[in-house]
């Protein structure tokens, strides 16, 4: 589970950042419609891969 979660953790970032890219709302502090919930899943999937148990 943990390199599934990397991996969609790496693409929402990388889809947030293409969209930011290219948006200048999403470069200011509030992103837009379609912003918000790229940024969302980006920021969720990057809360959940930081706070995972590790394995000892």
């Amino acid at each position: 589970m943990g390199d599934d979660l990397h991996t969609r953790y790496m693409t929402a970032a990388q889809t947030w950042a293409a969209h930011r890219r290219g948006c200048t709302t999403c470069q200011h502090d509030t992103p837009c419609k379609v912003g918000a919930p790229l940024y969302e899943r980006f920021s969720r999937l990057q809360d959940a891969y930081m706070n995972r148990r590790r394995s000892p």
